[in-house]
């Protein structure tokens, strides 16, 4: 409840007040009430009474309101009311704001949007944002206009209430969103710098993602250490990702002590990432206590990794029934290690409907298993479109399978920029498939060398990614195009690469090189490797070795692994060796 002082006098008091025209007895009365308002104020109720008192009996309507203010704060609600509205109708704003509010608080709000109206529309700033409250509440047209009029006369929770009906508004609109959201940021500004700290909280929110982090992080402090738990959090945030995980502790540390469930997880992966796993354990259960479903799914998280599978689903369904959709998303995943199919796919729907990209891209796996190709490429597109790179690869193949290359490499393209190695392998063989077409020749072994100056082509560069990333084909692939180069040493490392991870045809190809380079022992090595693996060319390579060197026996055995293996020209090649070796072995035993 508001004081009134001399300002709010008006001469010749109205209603109850009774009147007194003396200039001399006018002076004491004003005296009076203004002696009164200050002891008031002082917190000397029993000093003041008899001065508001008198001067009240005198017709001063401002003792009449400080009056009611003296009785409201000894507990005589009814009695102080009446004192103001008989300020109220003697035309004092504050008393028809108290007034207005006690009506409020008894739940007659028809008679408190009276005394109110009369408060905003007569100035008054408190009158005005109270009026405009109600309005709200109730649901009434007005209240933005009365917010604004409180705000515009320096009011800051008004002004703070202005921008939050601006950004919803920003939030909704179909054209001029940007000037409705420069707009909030003006009045969140106005309330902060007048020490709102959820304003202050909020203008961090909006300067940290236009980039501006310095700012916002000056913003964030200051409604931190204006008690605001949900700033101290978003400063730590911002603090860990600058390096400074200490400062980010600190600060983590105060928001969870006051109740921050997003800080207290927060402390709990610090502590997990440090291999503190009671510790880690003990925020995530006090991040669960506030209300934080994160809790719940972080510590199914640190059971998951710690073999403690009964306690991680428990975990996980916690945070799935409490509708955290990777908490559901991750009880699929284990439901499915069990072998329990049914039981995964509503959860994983649950899941992919909350917005869940890994979710709809597990159900694209679950519905592949069971051979329902439509169901899967159904969720596939859609994980795809929110930028799963996997998901993407996935749709990539079935369009390359339906003969549409152009919108497989768009969504190759996108795999292989999400990070998919496979998806980078791919787009590399769809480019140089379409290099070697428009050329007018098919797909070679070795692909032919670059003109001399010329830049490699863009499928190389989509190899070099993925086999630096240990794609065994890519590596092949890459060393194919440094061998057409004559790039001998490059070539061999990347199919020493490849042989090494076990790839048979890097093996085979390592085997070639080694050869030409006059190594053939080695070759002979590698070969028996692609070989043993299913290499038939490489079978075929041993056989031919075999035989120069008279090695009968194992020449026939190289070549009915030849024969076995394959390709067709392979086995023929191969047949008409081993008819010529077993010849030859035939006549030495005659």
């Amino acid at each position: 409840m508001e004081l009134m002082g001399d300002k709010g006098r008006r001469n010749g008091p109205r209603g109850a007040v009774p009147r007194r025209t003396g200039t001399k007895e006018a002076e004491e009365i004003a005296t009076g009430s203004v002696l009164g308002a200050q002891l008031l104020r002082r917190g000397d109720l029993d000093g003041a009474e008899p001065h508001l008192r008198t001067a009240t009996a005198g017709g001063d309507r401002a003792a009449a309101n400080n009056l009611g203010v003296l009785l409201h704060q000894r507990g005589y609600a009814e009695e102080a009311a009446d004192w103001w509205r008989v300020a109220a109708v003697a035309g004092s704003a504050a008393a028809a704001h108290s007034l207005g509010r006690h009506h409020r608080e008894r739940g007659d709000e028809p008679t408190a949007h009276y005394w109110l109206r009369q408060s905003a529309e007569s100035g008054h700033v408190l009158g005005a944002y109270a009026l405009a409250d109600l309005l709200e509440h109730r649901g009434e047209g007005g209240a933005e206009e009365w917010f604004r009029a409180a705000a515009e006369r320096g009011h800051r929770e008004a002004a703070y209430r202005v921008a939050r009906l601006t950004g919803t508004r920003a939030e909704a609109a179909e054209s001029g969103r940007a000037e409705l959201e420069r707009e909030a940021e003006r009045w969140y500004r106005q309330a902060a710098a007048r020490g709102h700290r959820r304003a202050a909280l909020r203008l961090g929110t909006i300067l940290e993602r236009r980039g501006e982090l310095k700012e916002a992080g000056r913003w964030y402090l200051t409604s931190a250490r204006d008690g605001e738990p949900r700033a101290a959090c978003a400063l730590g945030f911002l603090l860990r990702d600058a390096g400074d995980e200490e400062s980010a502790e600190v600060w983590w540390r105060q928001a969870a002590d006051d109740g921050d469930g997003n800080a207290a997880n927060a402390l709990g992966a610090l502590h997990a990432d440090r291999g503190e796993r009671q510790a880690a354990e003990r925020w995530y259960l006090a991040a669960l206590d506030a209300g934080c479903d994160n809790g719940a799914f972080n510590l199914g998280l640190l059971c998951a990794a710690q073999g403690r599978t009964a306690q991680a689903e428990q975990w996980y369904r916690r945070a799935a029934y409490a509708g955290h959709r990777e908490g559901a998303n991750a009880l699929a995943v284990l439901l499915l290690q069990r072998g329990d199919a049914e039981g995964a796919e509503p959860w994983f729907s649950k899941s992919a409907e909350a917005g869940s990209v890994d979710a709809a891209f597990n159900l694209g796996i679950l519905h592949a298993a069971r051979g329902d190709e439509r169901s899967a490429r159904h969720w596939y597109e859609r994980a795809a479109a929110s930028g799963h790179a996997e998901a993407a690869l996935q749709v990539g193949i079935a369009l390359l399978r339906e003969n549409d290359p152009e919108r497989a490499e768009r969504h190759l393209r996108h795999a292989a920029g999400g990070g998919s190695v496979e998806g980078a392998f791919r787009l590399g063989s769809l480019l140089e498939r379409r290099g070697r077409e428009e050329d007018g020749d098919a797909l070679p072994a070795v692909p032919s060398a670059p003109a001399e100056g010329a830049q490699p082509p863009e499928y190389e560069e989509w190899y070099r990614r993925a086999a630096e990333l240990g794609h065994r084909r890519a590596q092949v692939r890459l060393g194919m195009c440094a061998s057409a180069r004559g790039e001998i040493v490059d070539a061999a490392r990347w199919y020493r690469l490849a042989a090494e991870a076990g790839s048979i045809h890097g093996a085979f190809n390592l085997g070639l090189l080694l050869a030409r380079e006059g190594s053939e022992p080695e070759a002979a090595l590698w070969w028996t490797r692609a070989a043993e693996g299913g290499h038939g060319r490489a079978a075929l390579r041993l056989a031919l070795i075999s035989a120069r060197r008279g090695e009968l026996s194992d020449g026939q055995h190289w070549c009915a692994r030849a024969i076995e293996l394959g390709p067709a020209e392979v086995a023929e090649r191969a047949a008409k060796l081993r008819d010529a070796l077993r010849a030859e072995s035939t006549a030495k035993g005659a």
